[in-house]
């Protein structure tokens, strides 16, 4: 439930105007204007909040991995420059008195509701992170977002139409082995899609596939779900291991035995017996004769993979036969250009979620 595109993107002026010139223009008559029920911060970055339908109205059936178009009309605006350089920046828009303006802006998000949830409640979940430039400026819509309560400003505008094709049906069939990895909020999808499977399963449906979920996140509070999918996972009702993970371990992580610590691209290298990134990247430069001091310094702080206590590497490596394999991601552009990377490397079916 997060927009997954890059930081930079979030701040493009022309999507504001695709999503608010043609898609208004096409789904006029579609747009709702929802209610935000309740709402779980996480973090000061990180948020899960639910969505109920306009009046009257229920939410279009999805699958799980879809994504719907979000609105909200008081986002602090930005304006594009070109510096002398020619590197493109996103500065804050402001008017003739110095206030930043304000204005409509729209993105989509995936759900990380399942779909059966969205059929028994009728409300909608999110996964949301606030993304921030290279400046360190919030994004305009999830500034907005995280500004809302579910009292006096609990209005989110919706499109009715819930779309994408990064679904199990589109990118996992004829693959035994399902390996989702998720980085930060790029859980989203695949909480709905392992939500749906583990009710499905409940209901009687057999599970033909066998899935692997990684996630990782700053710290163990931002995992958002982790408690409820170590529950599914426990109750083996259809074959999923679950890998949590956490990049900024505290010292109480470091004694969590049911969480891994590190980055989810590390943990994926660590089971096929590569070098961590920070590794690779440092050998790089190495054997091109180019500088190393900052290299040494980021694998220095880098946080070396270490797996759940009640999963063995060898148990995880089984489950990934390069023929029978296929590994979808979603979340961090770098992580994901990564994971593909490894995925190539082991001749692995890769498939990724993108905008």
């Amino acid at each position: 439930m997060v927009p997954f595109v890059t930081s930079k993107a979030l701040y493009l002026p022309s999507l504001r105007l695709i999503f608010n010139g043609v898609f208004e223009n096409l789904f006029m008559a579609d747009i709702k204007i929802g209610t935000t029920v309740s709402r779980n911060n996480l973090s000061a970055i990180l948020t899960i909040f639910r969505l109920m339908p306009e009046e009257n109205q229920k939410f279009p059936s999805y699958k799980g991995g879809q994504y719907i178009a979000l609105r909200r009309e008081n986002c602090k605006l930005t304006k594009r420059l070109v510096g002398e350089d020619g590197v493109i920046r996103y500065v804050p828009d402001v008017d003739e008195h110095g206030n930043q303006k304000r204005g409509t802006v729209t993105h989509s998000y995936s759900i990380s509701s399942a779909p059966y949830e969205t059929e028994e409640h009728g409300w909608l979940e999110f996964y949301v992170i606030l993304e921030r430039d290279e400046s360190g400026n919030p994004g305009r819509l999830t500034e907005s977002l995280f500004r809302m309560d579910t009292e006096s400003d609990n209005k989110v505008t919706y499109f009715y139409k819930i779309t994408g094709d990064f679904t199990l049906e589109k990118r996992s069939e004829g693959f035994k082995n399902v390996v989702l990895v998720g980085t930060g909020s790029g859980l989203a999808p695949f909480a709905s899609m392992v939500r749906q499977l583990h009710h499905e399963a409940l209901q009687g449906k057999s599970v033909e596939q066998r899935f692997t979920l990684f996630h990782a996140n700053r710290g163990l509070h931002e995992l958002g779900y982790h408690q409820e999918l170590q529950e599914i996972e426990k109750q083996q009702k259809f074959d999923f291991v679950y890998v949590p993970s956490v990049s900024r371990p505290s010292e109480e992580d470091y004694q969590n035995p049911k969480i891994g610590k590190g980055r989810a691209n590390n943990l994926l290298r660590f089971v096929f017996d590569m070098p961590l990134k920070e590794e690779q990247d440092l050998q790089l430069l190495a054997a091109q004769r180019q500088e190393t001091t900052e290299a040494k310094k980021i694998l220095e702080r880098t946080v070396k993979p270490v797996l759940p206590r009640h999963i063995s590497h060898d148990r995880l490596l089984a489950r990934m036969k390069p023929e029978k394999t296929v590994i979808l991601t979603c979340g961090n552009p770098l992580s994901m250009d990564d994971i593909n990377y490894i995925a190539v490397a082991n001749k692995i079916k890769f498939e990724k979620e993108e905008w």
